[in-house]
């Protein structure tokens, strides 16, 4: 990489990371990255080929062993070395997040430490990745289990939480043994890049990691088909997702996929707590979140005070720049999800919506990409935003009679991946915990609502992916277990 490194004063030249080592696509071509909240150019990045895709692979297939021989212990150490660098390039590492994705200085703050617990606790999981002795049948026998790494990992990650949602197949991977080579979203391939950079001061193994910038469609899908990888891992859109279970074949997949809420607001809800969490579930990180609260089942008996009262803090909301210290909420990080928004806003207003706060794109900012913090009544099950994930600031309300309803409509969709319940009956509670189609299920929260050691991921016949991540359950899905049976042999020098 340049020698320009200073944030926010030169253009930064990124390149890609293979094998240990900085170098260029084979193909010379670079993009320029410029911020979501001010519209300047800020970096440029490679755009990499396929034959820079198998460069990384090649690289991880070299170090994969020598990663498997080391102790879990060692590895453990290594992932400490890598939560320590981030720690010391941690106000760095912030200021990239906000400035290459968008999200205001806290939220990429907490993201940040989310890195660093997240290293430190996959080395603490691969420690105590335990496995089974199994009685035999057989009196002379010993049966037992090994968990070993699947070998080299194929990454590829969105830009929504461009180290957050990575780290966590980073980390785990790297702590059970895998070498992965990781593409990163094209629109914050930056701050990703610098990620790698500061990770590159430890004594990481040449090829353990390798980034490779570029179009999903050609480095992304070489990951996938290529037959050097030996599993993949995707956090994405349904769509995607589903080209690339196809693609990759036999290969071990993780898919954590697209979600749309809901949240169901029942009558005899604690309604200021309700507003509190389906307002974060909303609108942090511009409700770009795959688990964020998009649609809002509220009961008939609460719905107009509901409204009132999340409206009138959607209002409180402030859009700005990120950097700013009185932003709440900064831009969309991209024109497409700008487009979906006002897509979504459009053909519910014309089949009978009312927007009640927000509804259009901030004009008085230095980009088109500031949307303001939307809510919408009147919402119905025909509208595009009932069945599509907005990805977006806005906070849909469809108003329900009764539980049955909640429940019938909060079920009715392609999306599986979270759902919130507000309500102060238990025997609500374990009404829509037995019978709600989600892979998580968050009670008296909001949809968003999710701790890293927790299992996350979709549900059986839905669109949300198949496969679970966060903690333990990272190291089962990036790992295989190995069945080891022992018979009799030469035993004097046992």
């Amino acid at each position: 990489m340049s020698d320009q490194q200073s944030v926010g004063s030169r253009i930064t030249e990124f390149q890609l990371y293979i094998d240990g080592e900085w170098v260029d696509s084979v193909g010379g071509d670079t993009r320029r990255v410029r911020s979501p909240a001010s519209g300047e150019q800020i970096a440029t990045c490679p755009d990499g080929t396929r034959e820079d895709a198998q460069r990384a692979i090649d690289a991880a297939r070299a170090a994969q062993s020598g990663l498997e021989q080391m102790t879990a212990f060692e590895r453990a150490a290594l992932c400490d070395d890598l939560a320590d660098v981030v720690e010391q390039h941690h106000e760095e590492l912030t200021e990239w997040l906000a400035m290459d994705q968008g999200k205001p200085l806290p939220e990429a703050e907490d993201e940040v430490d989310l890195v660093v617990t997240t290293l430190r606790d996959a080395g603490e999981h691969a420690k105590r990745a335990e496995t089974d002795v199994i009685p035999s049948r057989h009196p002379d026998k010993r049966i037992q289990t090994i968990r070993k790494p699947h070998g080299v990992y194929g990454v590829i990650t969105p830009w929504n939480y461009p180290l957050g949602t990575a780290i966590e197949y980073l980390a785990h991977g790297l702590a059970i043994g895998n070498a992965v080579a990781w593409v990163p979203a094209p629109t914050t391939t930056a701050v990703c890049a610098k990620f790698v950079e500061v990770l590159d001061e430890t004594d990481l193994p040449a090829g353990a990691l390798n980034l490779v910038a570029g179009e999903g469609p050609i480095v992304g899908n070489e990951l996938v088909v290529n037959d050097g990888t030996d599993a993949i891992a995707f956090t994405g859109s349904p769509e995607t997702g589903e080209l690339i279970a196809e693609d990759a074949g036999t290969k071990p997949t993780v898919l954590e996929l697209g979600g749309n809420g809901p949240v169901i607001v029942l009558d005899d809800a604690n309604l200021d707590l309700a507003v509190e969490c389906v307002g974060n579930g909303c609108f942090t990180n511009a409700g770009q979140i795959c688990t964020a609260s998009e649609r809002i089942l509220v009961h008939e008996a609460v719905k107009d005070a509901f409204v009132e009262r999340i409206a009138a803090d959607a209002e409180e909301i402030q859009l700005g720049d990120p950097f700013d210290d009185d932003t709440d909420m900064g831009p969309l990080n991209n024109a497409d999800v700008a487009a979906k928004m006002d897509r979504h806003v459009e053909d519910a207003v014309e089949k009978g919506a009312t927007v009640v706060t927000g509804g259009n794109r901030a004009h008085d900012r230095p980009t088109d990409l500031y949307y303001q913090p939307t809510v919408l009544d009147d919402v119905t099950t025909e509208m595009v935003v009932n069945e599509e994930e907005s990805f977006g600031p806005i906070a849909p309300v469809v108003t329900v009679s009764d539980r049955e309803e909640a429940l019938k409509l909060a079920n009715s969709i392609d999306y599986g991946l979270s759902m919130g319940v507000f309500t102060d009956s238990i025997n609500n509670m374990e009404y829509f915990i037995r019978r709600l189609e989600s892979g998580m299920i968050n009670i008296n929260d909001t949809s968003a609502y999710w701790e890293p050691h927790t299992p996350a991921g979709g549900y059986s016949g839905k669109k949300s992916g198949h496969g679970r991540y966060g903690g333990t359950f990272t190291i089962e899905e990036m790992s295989q277990v190995i069945n080891v049976t022992i018979g009799p042999g030469e035993r004097e020098n046992v």
